[in-house]
């Protein structure tokens, strides 16, 4: 939050103001956005978090997460010339105290991100994706492969028990549409001897990168101005109460969806009931 928070003139730097001033805190504006992504995960050291972080870059770290469109719509308005109106939204909040968001910044929509639906590890607290692991021509798995970034960064409980209105998490929303298949090595030698089981790209813990299928970046490594934070010792809470936690945001999720049903139910009454007066 403190790296966000420096840069200001922000987007996300105004928006994590925002969460933690009390009087402001409960708005309508920032009612549908989950955080900002670089906030969102931690990872186990200080190499890998450099790594991810460098390769999403700060325009992506820096980028807002809202459950769905509608939060978007909140965080801008226009006029009707279709300019931006810089009394609303987050740029009117940013006025009010005496920042001004400088160009574009990203927005990401939860519900517009197509999930990964392939299931999870069994009994992983943490809901790992279940991504098979890659296989090099002789059938074996590649040495030095530790594992999918997208199973390599921590949720912590609220963000672990987080669903959309779709019933989807943020690791097969919102990591799974960042990183997709993207893999992690320990170093660079070994991740470039696996080169013919890598599709979605790959990273090595000593600065390796290959961003896609024959798109490799080379040169000096850039510092890094915002990175995902560290796991401070082990899991935040049991497991059971992750599980407990989980099956009341599942039921809660049930039930909300089951209220708007009912609401659109009864509106199409209403309207038919009308129709006939």
């Amino acid at each position: 939050m403190e790296q966000v928070m420096k840069k200001e003139n922000s987007a996300a730097s105004i928006f994590s103001w925002l969460k933690v001033n009390a009087q402001t805190s409960n708005l309508t504006l920032t009612k549908d956005v989950v955080g900002v992504v670089a906030t969102l995960a931690k990872v186990e050291s200080d190499d890998l978090s450099r790594i991810l972080s460098e390769f999403l870059g700060l325009e992506t770290m820096l980028a807002i997460v809202c459950s769905s469109y509608e939060g978007i719509n909140a965080l801008e308005k226009y006029d009707p010339e279709g300019l931006i109106n810089c009394n609303g939204g987050l740029h009117g909040i940013g006025s009010s105290i005496g920042k001004r968001i400088n160009g574009r910044f990203v927005v990401i929509s939860l519900e517009d991100i197509r999930p990964f639906v392939g299931g999870f590890v069994a009994n992983d607290p943490q809901k790992k994706l279940a991504l098979p692991k890659p296989r090099l021509p002789n059938g074996e798995c590649p040495p030095g492969f530790l594992d999918y970034a997208v199973n390599m960064i921590h949720l912590d409980s609220k963000y672990l028990s987080f669903l959309t209105d779709s019933g989807y998490g943020l690791r097969e929303t919102l990591f799974y549409g960042l990183f997709s298949r993207l893999q992690i090595y320990k170093t660079r030698n070994e991740m470039l001897l696996a080169l013919p089981c890598i599709h979605d790209g790959a990273l090595s813990l000593d600065g390796g990168m290959i961003r896609g299928r024959g798109m490799f970046a080379l040169g000096s490594r850039k510092d890094v101005e915002v990175k995902f934070p560290l796991i401070s010792g082990g899991s935040d809470v049991p497991p059971n109460y992750i599980e407990t936690e989980e099956a009341v945001r599942k039921l809660n999720w049930e039930t909300s969806k089951l209220a708007a049903d009912k609401h659109r139910e009864q509106q199409l009454l209403d309207y038919r009931k009308g129709k006939l007066h």
